[in-house]
């Protein structure tokens, strides 16, 4: 079992992939960066290691702040949590919903920022 910090990436090996999450102890309810489980407010969290990829279930490209164009999306893991993040290696247009994503190896996970990039990337325009 994976102890770490509060969400982030789960220290990884070439055979181990890994993203760090929160359980309930009392309700078996999985969550992301919390302090009491969005169920039953329990403040008894185990961290977790999520089994595989996420999955996009929204992706939007932002301009805010900056003048250069950026992904802003939110992934659903099999443990069935959601987690808002930037995915990166890909053209922000061309990150859709169903693309299946990993965290980036050699992420800087004391920034605070979630970083995923895409498992399979697209060369051209068409994201299929």
């Amino acid at each position: 079992m994976f102890r770490g910090g509060i969400g982030g990436t789960a220290p990884t090996t070439e055979t181990e992939p890994g993203f760090a999450h929160q359980r309930c102890r009392w309700c078996g309810t999985a969550s992301f960066r919390r302090l009491l489980c969005p169920v039953c407010a329990s403040s008894d969290l185990e961290t977790e290691r999520s089994a595989g990829p996420g999955v996009v279930v929204q992706s939007r490209v932002v301009h805010r702040g900056t003048g250069v164009a950026r992904n802003e999306s939110m992934v659903r893991f099999p443990e069935d949590f959601v987690v808002p993040c930037r995915i990166v290696g890909t053209a922000p247009h061309l990150v859709w919903v169903g693309a299946t994503v990993r965290p980036v190896r050699g992420g800087n996970a004391d920034s605070g920022e979630v970083v995923f990039e895409l498992c399979e990337v697209t060369g051209d325009d068409d994201p299929r």
